[in-house]
């Protein structure tokens, strides 16, 4: 299965149309959201074109392919207008030998891991920072950045992940890492 990963649209219409062009363009079959779908929240300026009546709509559409968690900025309110679930602080998925724990970062991360298997992968966003990084029993820490407020000079982007690769690539759909799992 190739999964598409993203996360902290934060409610720019600009960026989830740029999103859901290169899910189009990558073929996945999954769009995995990891939280902060519709609004900026107190600590972030206001993205381009911010417009969470217009995201909405657009993740609508794709809603049979989306699998989301909660992110910090997201509220019970916000459920009312998407017609896929986000509101489970995490979710389960298993890609090969691998199971993935993706959630959103502010309540599970490496300095608060939750309980994984050796091997594991923590999958989080949250951080607006790409990662790819070991820690623990052998598990791997893994982020996507931010497609909409990328912060400490990254690109804004997404990954893709299947069974046996992750690709770090910006919005145009330009590699900026890969990692053999």
């Amino acid at each position: 299965m190739k999964l598409m990963i993203a996360s902290d649209i934060h409610g720019s219409a600009s960026c989830c149309r740029r999103l859901l062009d290169a899910f189009r363009r990558e073929e996945a079959q999954k769009l995995v959201l990891l939280g902060d779908i519709l609004y900026h929240g107190p600590r972030n300026d206001l993205p381009k074109e911010y417009c969470p009546k217009d995201v909405a709509a657009m993740l609508n559409a794709a809603k049979d392919r989306i699998l989301c968690v909660q992110g910090n900025c997201d509220a019970a309110v916000d459920q009312m207008v998407l017609d896929f679930p986000i509101m489970a602080s995490y979710a389960l998925l298993y890609l090969g030998k691998r199971t993935v724990f993706a959630t959103h970062g502010d309540v599970f991360n490496t300095a608060a891991p939750p309980p994984l298997g050796a091997g594991d992968i923590l999958l989080h966003g949250h951080t607006h920072v790409p990662a790819w990084e070991p820690f623990g029993n052998g598990n791997l820490y893994l982020n996507p950045g931010s497609i909409s407020l990328p912060k400490e000079n990254t690109p804004a982007g997404y990954m893709v992940m299947t069974a046996d690769e992750c690709q770090w690539k910006t919005m145009d759909g330009s590699l900026y890492h890969a990692l053999t799992l």
